[in-house]
């Protein structure tokens, strides 16, 4: 029998993104390789999203993220009114085996919500735990909703009452990683790069300091709140720094950008994105957060750039000490570890996501979990 799987990706980018996007990359990612091994993929998002699929449920018609600047009071309603149609989909509907949700909060509010004669649903967690302790906190799902985390340490750090819910970890893939292992040496420059969304999380202004410390170029490659170029954050004017990601790096970065040393090219995408870190020293992941997913991490693996970061959330999972990066539990000693990870071998890299970070190999894994879904399966509590 085929499966048919109702993909929530909700209203905010469309699939796949246009430059950054987490969740959508993951969505675009992950449902090919789905409709591969039969599944059949109903895309709830945007109805600019381009991703093929069998079909397609859609309140907006592009990508809403940009509303994500306005007061709460006027954009409260956005995720909701996409989870109204997800919902108005599945009353007047019987043939949706699954959802498969990845909309933050009210995502899993809505499933939780919707009673016993609603489909089945997986909510993945993408994100920091901690958010929406009374959310997480009281989670009562019954037999019918469950979660997965995207590594084994986001779940270990969840609520009790999320962790009973949970049907284990799916760790993030990219299609950078098939056949990685093949892929011909990109010869290595000078330079480190920090990849992703600049914000205290991320620890981007560390990583420049470090840069002036200790005398290696640094590229940093992410978006500044809403901005994805250095001329449209210029062009925003004072009036962006309303917004703390934009703050932050006035204040905290900036200081450090000097053009030279320290470099801001904002998003980068596609080949772009992947000769600038295939051609990096290292990737730098100077963290101040419990990363809960790493999809740069295993990026950077599969182009053949070892990893230096401090040893947060996932990173210890996704990364093996001495043979595709190098760990820290200690900030300070970042700069002694990017001096030696010229001696780590991009082969490695290659190899390890050849194996593991494949999307073949994540769609596998949550056909797993659907099939534990639909039959009410848990797995036992973890520690704390």
């Amino acid at each position: 029998m085929t499966l048919t799987v109702l993909m929530n990706a909700g209203p905010w980018l469309s699939v796949p993104p246009p430059g950054y996007g987490g969740i959508e990359n993951v969505v675009a990612t992950l449902v090919p390789e789905l409709r591969r091994l039969g599944v059949r993929v109903v895309l709830a998002s945007v109805e600019s999203s381009t991703l093929p699929v069998d079909e397609k449920i859609a309140v907006f018609p592009d990508g809403q993220f940009s509303a994500l600047q306005r007061p709460y009071n006027q954009v409260c309603g956005v995720s909701q009114a996409h989870l109204a149609g997800v919902v108005r989909a599945l009353h007047r509907r019987d043939d949706i085996d699954l959802v498969h949700d990845h909309v933050e909060a009210v995502g899993l509010a809505t499933m939780a919500a919707m009673g016993p004669d609603a489909p089945p649903a997986l909510h993945t967690l993408h994100w920091d735990l901690a958010k929406h302790p009374e959310l997480y906190g009281t989670l009562d799902g019954g037999d019918r909703v469950r979660v997965n985390g995207v590594s084994a340490s986001q779940l270990a750090r969840a609520p009790r009452a999320l962790r009973e819910h949970s049907v284990g970890h799916v760790h993030l893939s990219t299609p950078l990683a098939v056949d990685a292992d093949r892929r011909p040496t990109t010869p290595k420059g000078d330079h480190l790069v920090i990849l992703g969304r600049i914000n205290p999380g991320k620890g981007q202004d560390l990583g420049a300091r470090l840069a002036h410390e200790v005398g290696f170029p640094l590229v940093l490659a992410g978006p500044v709140g809403p901005y994805h170029r250095p001329e449209d954050l210029a062009a925003a004017g004072d009036e962006a720094r309303q917004n703390p990601d934009v703050r932050f790096f006035h204040e905290h970065v900036a200081p450090y950008v000097d053009g030279d040393r320290v470099r801001w090219v904002g998003t980068v995408a596609g080949r772009e994105r992947d000769d600038l870190v295939a051609s990096a020293r290292a990737s730098l992941f100077p963290l101040r957060w419990e990363e809960p997913g790493g999809t740069a991490v295993v990026e950077s693996l599969s182009l053949g750039t070892p990893v230096v970061a401090t040893a947060r959330g996932c990173l210890p999972e996704l990364i093996e000490h001495g043979r595709t990066g190098l760990l820290t539990a200690d900030e300070r000693e970042l700069g002694d570890l990017v001096l030696a990870a010229g001696l780590l071998e991009p082969d490695e890299c290659r190899r390890e996501a050849a194996t593991r970070f494949t999307p073949a190999r994540m769609a596998e894994r949550y056909v797993e979990l659907y099939d534990r879904v639909r039959h009410g399966a848990t797995v036992p509590l973890q520690p704390v």
